[in-house]
């Protein structure tokens, strides 16, 4: 029998009664716009990298590469900058610290309450950046956004996950994957319009607008109701949890629904240490995954593109104008994927999309380093229809990134994660995201520097076995509710056998502490 046959999952409501309420679509789109943060982060700092005043400003020795004083550097050099890298990714730091801190607050004081620090925090950072003086000023608005960041990007998938339908999950949840698409191309449309600015001071406008999507938020987050997931966790307030329930689901029968969340909570009340929890063998595949499925996103290469794109366009040969509008272009394809990928999850399943996107994205990889391997040379100009080919293939990556690793890297993990461990697991899995993003965002332009078109086939290969990781040991998780997702695992062709040792394992100390109870001591 296939390996597919063993990894599909149960699927379907469980018997919950409700519907997708005008409350749930309203409160998501409020949590949700925090993804237009992180968004319009990853797409403001490689537009304002790639502008000549900005440059010549705070990074001097980088603007004279990129302007081809110096014959003798490569072109795969000219942006290779250890400070340009500190800049891009000091905020990564900050995030992987703040999304550990996180983790603790979201589970003592609530998802909003992490939301509304973190709404606060990065409009403070977006303060200093548009009134930078000195690389100092920038670092200090960099790290501020890092830990705005880190709190939100812990919370917000969580809330979208514990207020949505299950049925309706997938399609909520990549809703901010949806919004980061959105962030993006708003950051990459405002570098495209200020870049025009006589004077050279409009990389302080794309700096300082970051502010007006953390106001949004904040603002929002005041107003925002918290999850009935937490509102019986927080004090048992169980009355004030169905009621919660009721108005999210739109009807009176959420019983079965407030059944199992009162169960989860009663067993998350146990927990004392869920950092330490998370580390026993009964939870080892949500750990396993929590590790990898964030590692595998951010070794496609996405953030490459995401941070770098107007840069990687300026290397190949595109002009300033031409660099930053190609990295429009390559958003608005990924702002349709996603779109798509709202519409198709919950039917489809995420296996599926997963395993599609990582044959495409393969593909266009290999293509790219090929591409550039024979026509792209250490010195000169490459021909303008060879870059606006590696333009055409980006967008094919984007739109197979967007619909299915994009918004799946968000949503699997926070499905998985029974109640006591899921602040902790998502934290986890933010924490892998920003520090995988640190490390590629610290090393690429070196890597691109001394690899050269190699460095796409290196991500190419990386994505084979992300793609081969999902279909070994990835199940199906669409519309099961996440208080009965530990069924996934006793399914599984690999993962019951680890759940089921450590089942038999807890019932022979039980069996033994019993006997020990029961026999007479002697006096």
């Amino acid at each position: 029998m296939a390996i597919g046959a063993f990894v599909e999952g149960p699927s379907g409501g469980a018997g919950y009664n409700g519907r997708v309420t005008s409350f749930v679509v309203l409160s998501c789109i409020v949590a949700g716009s925090g993804g237009i943060l992180f968004g319009y982060d990853l797409g403001i700092s490689g537009g304002v990298t790639s502008m000549e005043s900005f440059l010549k400003r705070f990074f001097p020795d980088v603007y004279r590469q990129m302007k081809g004083d110096d014959s003798h550097v490569s072109n795969y050099c000219r942006f290779d900058s250890e400070l340009l890298t500190v800049f891009t990714s000091s905020l990564y730091v900050a995030g992987l610290v703040s999304t550990l801190f996180a983790s603790s607050v979201t589970t003592k004081y609530g998802r909003r309450t992490s939301i509304l620090i973190g709404g606060s925090v990065f409009i403070a950072g977006s303060v200093f950046g548009g009134a930078a003086v000195n690389v100092y000023m920038l670092l200090i608005n960099r790290v501020l956004l890092g830990i705005g960041l880190g709190f939100t990007n812990q919370s917000i998938p969580l809330y979208l996950s514990e207020m949505a339908p299950p049925q309706y999950r997938g399609a909520i949840n990549n809703g901010f994957e949806l919004c980061i698409s959105i962030g993006i191309l708003i950051a990459n449309l405002i570098n495209y319009g200020v870049a025009k600015i006589e004077g050279g001071w409009g990389w302080r406008i794309s700096l300082s607008m970051a502010a007006v999507p953390a106001v949004f938020l904040t603002i929002g987050a005041i107003f925002l109701p918290e999850t009935p997931s937490f509102l019986i966790q927080r004090d048992g307030n169980i009355d004030q949890a169905k009621m919660m329930l009721q108005r999210l689901r739109g009807t009176t029968g959420v019983q079965k629904e407030l059944d199992d969340l009162v169960t989860a909570s009663n067993i998350s009340r146990t927990i004392k240490n869920p950092y330490r929890n998370i580390l026993k063998k009964k939870y080892r595949p949500q750990l396993v995954i929590a590790l990898l499925i964030p590692f595998f996103n951010q070794v496609t290469g996405i953030n490459v593109i995401n941070f770098y794109a107007p840069v990687m366009f300026r290397t190949i040969g595109l002009k300033e104008s031409a660099s930053l509008m190609s990295a429009v272009v390559t958003r608005v394809c990924a702002l349709f994927a996603n779109v798509v990928a709202m519409v198709v999850v919950d039917k489809f399943g995420r296996r599926k999309l997963l395993l599609a996107g990582g044959v495409q994205m393969i593909l266009s990889q290999f293509a790219v380093g090929a591409i550039l391997a024979v026509k792209f040379k250490e010195h000169g100009a490459m021909e303008e229809e060879y870059a606006y080919l590696v333009l055409d293939i980006m967008c094919v990556f984007m739109a197979q990134f967007a619909l299915s690793w994009g918004p799946l890297t968000y949503l699997v993990p926070t499905e998985i994660f029974q109640l006591e461990i899921r602040s902790a697991g998502h934290s986890i899995v933010t924490a892998v995201i920003f520090l995988v993003i640190f490390v590629i965002g610290q090393t690429f332009l070196a890597t691109l520097c001394h690899l050269k078109s190699v460095t796409f086939f290196l991500f190419g290969g990386c994505v084979c076995v992300m793609t081969l990781f999902v279909f070994f040991f990835l199940s199906e998780t669409k519309q099961l509710p996440m208080e009965q997702m530990d069924q996934v695992w006793r399914r599984h062709w690999f993962w019951k056998r680890i759940v089921v040792e450590d089942e038999e394992d807890q019932t022979r100390t039980a069996e033994g502490t019993i006997a020990l109870s029961s026999t007479p001591h002697n006096k």
